[in-house]
């Protein structure tokens, strides 16, 4: 389907400012410098991860992201940095790479929008080579009752304004559906309305690979 008017010229500027407050950019620089080797960014949007990643860590990065419009934003913030990135215009359901391609797959606050979250996770354990690291973090599920509802209230509407975002994804549930597991699994609520707040983040790993990750 093609972009409307709003997708294409606000849309991307909206969610650039949305997603570049202070307690997001904090968040963001917890778990971007983790990435190593061969990564691959799931939902590279306006390019606002390029800050945080450590350049002698990165063999090659490859930027995945269906908004064409966010492109040129992301463009900016890769030149700026100074990285090489291979940005590739398809959603997270069909990774066009083979299997264990990379070391890493990062993705942050981008499985709320994804339309099919557990198949773009399910693709990201396929991608990743053994003993390859998802690093994650994402909004969604809060764990209050009271919370939970008004997610579920705001929701339908919300993601129409707001580039698909659903508030009330489940994202360790996900996680574990789709493979992985996540052994240090970290959240909170970040300053501001708690519908839209609650923060998870971590690295996960395939669940079969638990046992070799021990012996090295």
């Amino acid at each position: 389907m093609k972009p409307s008017w709003y997708e294409r010229t606000l849309l991307p500027y909206l969610i650039d400012s949305a997603c570049n407050v202070k307690a997001v950019r904090h968040q963001r620089a917890k778990v971007v410098p983790l990435a190593h080797g061969r990564v691959l960014e799931i939902g590279i949007g306006t390019g606002l991860n390029m800050r945080h990643y450590d350049k002698t860590r990165i063999e090659s990065l490859t930027g995945l992201d269906p908004a064409l419009e966010m492109h040129e934003l992301a463009k900016k913030r890769i030149r700026s940095a100074g990285l090489e990135v291979d940005l590739v215009g398809l959603s997270a359901e069909r990774i066009p790479r083979a299997a264990a391609s990379f070391d890493t797959v990062i993705v942050t606050y981008t499985l709320c929008t994804i339309p099919d979250p557990l198949a773009a996770l399910k693709e990201m354990r396929r991608v990743l080579v053994p003993g390859g690291q998802l690093i994650f973090c994402e909004h969604g599920r809060a764990p209050d009752p009271w919370v939970r509802r008004w997610q579920e209230r705001i929701t339908p509407w919300w993601k129409k304004i707001a580039g698909g975002c659903h508030l009330d994804r489940d994202i360790p549930s996900l996680l574990l559906e789709a493979g992985f597991e996540c052994p240090d699994l970290k959240a909170m609520y970040l300053p501001g309305p708690r519908p839209l707040t609650y923060n998870y983040w971590g690295i996960a790993f395939a669940s079969a690979e638990r046992g070799s990750r021990r012996k090295r």
